[in-house]
Parts: C-alpha cells; sequence; structure tokens
C-alpha cells in the first residue's frame, strides 16, 4: 500500500514539473549555432527600475540540453580582456537574441578561441548564397 501511495506521488510531482517547464518554454529563439556572432538583449533589474543591457559576442558554445535545460556561451572581447557569459536559453531574463552573422566552424565547441588574439581569433563568414 505504502509502495503505491509514492508512485502516485512521484506520477504527480512529474507532471507538475512538465507543466512548469511547458509554461516557460520560449518560441520566439532564433536558429543560430556554434561560430556566430549574437547580440544576446538581458534585462537587468537595478533597484526598482529595470534596463535592458546588450551582450554581443561570439557564441563559443552551445550545449545541448534537454528542453528548458539548454544553454549557451557568448564569448566577448572587453578592454583587452575576454569575457564569457553562460545564457539558458530558455530564460525569462533574456529579451531577445539576434543573429549578427553566420561564421564557418568545424567544431561544436570552440573553447581554442580563448587562446587566440587579434585577427587569429576572428572565424571565416558562412557564404548563404546558393
Amino acid at each position: 500500500m505504502h509502495l503505491k501511495k509514492i508512485k502516485l506521488s512521484y506520477i504527480f510531482v512529474s507532471q507538475i514539473i512538465t507543466d512548469l517547464e511547458k509554461r516557460q518554454f520560449r518560441k520566439d529563439i532564433p536558429s543560430f549555432s556554434t561560430g556566430d556572432s549574437v547580440k544576446v538583449s538581458i534585462k537587468v533589474s537595478e533597484g526598482g527600475k529595470e534596463r535592458i543591457q546588450v551582450f554581443a559576442g561570439l557564441v563559443i558554445a552551445k550545449r545541448r540540453g534537454i528542453g528548458i535545460n539548454s544553454s549557451f556561451t557568448v564569448r566577448k572581447i572587453s578592454q583587452g580582456l575576454g569575457v564569457e557569459k553562460v545564457f539558458p536559453l530558455h530564460s525569462p531574463k533574456i529579451a531577445k537574441i539576434e543573429v549578427i552573422s553566420q561564421g564557418k566552424a568545424r567544431r561544436s565547441k570552440l573553447y581554442y578561441i580563448r587562446n587566440r588574439f587579434g585577427k587569429k581569433a576572428l572565424l571565416v563568414k558562412k557564404n548563404n548564397k546558393k
């Protein structure tokens, strides 16, 4: 009897979790991949006010999490230092994602870009002409 109660409560809790994930799932995300240059607009709250801050850079990793757990890493150079941020893909803090340009990458993770500077850190742009 006790085992049946545990199974029923587990099924009920997992159903609640999947319903919550469906509500937070975003459909306005553009298609982008590793090597693309993107602008990520983030909602930042300071005090009682909320503003939008833009983080523009190169997508060096796109983690293929399942559904709502997926995330991506963007790297930019700010005042001579490399800055990386990991964004959850379906976060309500992200206002929008814009793809600036598409890059041609042969790897799914571009961690080798961390050791390159200047023109060596640039990727070849992808031609969309067919």
